[in-house]
């Protein structure tokens, strides 16, 4: 059974933990703004980002919030070689999925040993090698958000959607309470935090979700709203079908009716959107379609499974990403 729990408003007695964020993207800047423009004391400077150069400097950032305000921040971004890295209480890695290993492992020796580590990307399978190289006193806790952020520039991020952020507990030490106290300022503006246990199977939905609005997209280069459209109706039952089954072999039982619901719920929501894989391949960059598609045929594979549809999302995908096999113009 999955258990569900929301916390209650974080005191300032909890505020000054450092907390730092691995990935300066559309998320990673708009998790920052959300622990600092809505800190109960956002004079103090404890939430940082943490960079690729060797030295730490300050970066100028601008917020747009859904109200269309503006809010202006001076961030740290700690170089790999400042002391200050071994005070980080609790890391949101927020780069994409494959790019968490490369990014956070060499990290781990220069962190605390009771740092507790937060993934927040798409689809599965990093979290594997990350929870093998942690220190024993270093926890684990796996999450998704539905929330949006638009990048206007490098260092300017827009609110662009609503929705709910969900943690829950991986593996090694339980996230102290005061830690996800902190991370109650995610929750304003009304937008839920909740906290699963187990976590997998809310990813697995996530998944989902993410098997057939990234590659479908980006394979037809429409938005998401197109992909309600008759026509792929039956791919879409094939998909989830299939990640149903192979969630099942996993331990997880996942409702397909329900999670055919849910994922015609968000081809609704967000019909205007472009996924990130479609723009992806729009801009020539490499995907996420090994930790979504490719994930479920690796687990396919391990418990002899066959995933026709997946696999051939994964392989037209991995052959559609090659640099201008799509015209960076046509990104809307």
């Amino acid at each position: 059974m999955v258990k569900t729990s929301l916390l209650p408003p974080s005191s300032t007695h909890d505020s000054h933990r450092l907390i730092a964020i691995l990935g300066a993207g559309a998320i990673g800047q708009l998790m920052y703004h959300k622990l600092t423009v809505c800190s109960p004391t956002p004079e103090v400077d404890d939430v940082m980002f943490i960079g690729r150069d060797k030295q730490t400097r300050q970066q100028k950032l601008d917020f747009i919030n859904d109200k269309q305000q503006c809010h202006k921040a001076l961030a740290t971004i700690l170089g790999t070689e400042d002391n200050r890295l071994a005070q980080v209480e609790l890391l949101l890695v927020c780069v994409k999925a494959y790019q968490v290993e490369l990014a956070l492992i060499p990290l781990l020796t220069k962190l605390s040993p009771q740092c507790h580590i937060v993934l927040l990307h798409n689809g599965l399978g990093p979290h594997f090698s990350v929870a093998a190289a942690l220190a024993k006193h270093q926890g684990l806790t796996l999450g998704t958000t539905s929330q949006a952020a638009l990048k206007q520039n490098q260092w300017q991020v827009k609110h662009s959607g609503f929705g709910v952020t969900q943690l829950g507990h991986f593996s090694g030490p339980l996230m102290p309470t005061a830690l996800k106290m902190r991370l109650n300022n995610l929750h304003s503006d009304h937008q839920p935090i909740e906290w699963h246990q187990p976590v997998l199977p809310v990813l697995w939905q996530k998944l989902a979700i993410n098997a057939v609005i990234n590659p479908l997209t980006a394979l037809n280069q429409c938005a998401n709203g197109q992909l309600a459209a008759t026509q792929y109706q039956a791919q879409i039952a094939a998909i989830i079908g299939e990640l149903v089954q192979v969630a099942q072999c996993d331990g997880i039982n996942l409702d397909k009716a329900a999670l055919s619901a849910r994922v015609y719920q968000v081809i609704a929501l967000t019909s205007a959107n472009f996924s990130s894989m479609y723009q992806d391949v729009a801009h020539g960059r490499p995907t996420e379609i090994h930790e979504i598609n490719g994930y479920i045929c690796q687990q396919a594979k391990a418990h002899q499974l066959d995933v026709p549809q997946n696999q051939a999302l994964l392989e037209r995908v991995l052959r559609l990403s090659k640099p201008n096999n799509i015209n960076s113009t046509s990104l809307k």
